[in-house]
């Protein structure tokens, strides 16, 4: 069902890979809520994926960037505005890279260059696409953007690896920055702390299928799918959250506040 939530609004959704990702869920949301928007990635992502085929089917334009070179997302917000005709309403930040766990490096074994280029591309991408959108003055008043996160910032997973670190970074940046926005051009800034999902970074995490059980037993409401993900973005995008700002903001059907569930203490029992 379409309630036309984002007519009118022109965005930029980065991180659509193939159709298990949120940020491919969120763009075929918004294309049927009304909005107008430019769909971009990493050139080697694009390479990968099928974006093509989405861009096809929500009438979208592809502008190839990597989120960690300042020039590229100068080139890509321009044109996103020539394209669109007009200033940008929305940002959807789906981007998450760590090469240690692609590779298999244990938290206390890193490759430090490894890391690096991870924080880059999973957190810092963040400030340097606010920092080019409020220089560049693109943004419309009462805008929203958005970044995906996940509740390893806050608590221990083991397998999670250096990603935690990175989405801490991420949501930090989310408020520092957010403040700014806010008072500067009355932008909002959020993040959306999801539940874990069968995307295909959330599966390249070691272990990732026992992560979704136990996530599963422990949450009152279950996991929060790829949809699930991409409506709520859609409600924070829409003129209906216009002062929710500098939050992070958990999707994961309880989960976050549980200490223990019923399921999990059943299995444990002798």
């Amino acid at each position: 069902m379409s309630y036309n939530l984002l007519k009118g609004k022109r965005g930029i959704i980065f991180g659509a890979l193939d159709e298990n990702s949120i940020a491919w869920k969120t763009a075929e949301r918004a294309h049927e809520e009304g909005a107008t928007f430019v769909l971009t990635n990493a050139p080697v992502a694009l390479r990968m994926g099928t974006i093509n085929t989405l861009a096809e089917k929500t009438n979208s334009e592809v502008i190839p960037a990597d989120a960690t070179k300042v020039e590229d997302l100068e080139n890509l917000i321009e044109k996103s505005q020539e394209i669109l005709g007009g200033k940008i309403d929305f940002v959807l930040h789906s981007i998450g890279m760590s090469i240690n766990v692609r590779k298999g490096k244990h938290y206390t074994d890193q490759n430090y260059d490894w890391t690096h280029k991870g924080l880059d591309v999973s957190a810092m991408s963040f400030h340097k696409l606010m920092q080019t959108l409020h220089k560049k003055e693109a943004m419309n008043e009462w805008g929203s953007i958005v970044a995906l996160t996940y509740m390893a910032a806050q608590r221990v997973f083991p397998d999670y690896n250096d990603m935690a670190d990175n989405k801490a970074y991420l949501e930090s940046i989310a408020r520092s920055f957010g403040y700014f926005f806010g008072k500067d051009k009355k932008v909002r800034v959020n993040t959306i702390s999801q539940s874990p999902t069968p995307t295909s970074a959330g599966q390249g995490v070691k272990g990732f299928t026992g992560f979704m059980n136990y996530a599963e037993k422990m949450s009152p409401l279950g996991n929060a799918t790829a949809l699930e993900c991409a409506d709520y973005t859609l409600t924070l995008f829409s003129d209906l959250t216009k002062k929710v700002t500098l939050q992070n903001l958990f999707h994961d059907g309880g989960f976050s506040n549980m200490g223990v569930s019923q399921e999990i203490m059943e299995s444990m029992k002798d």
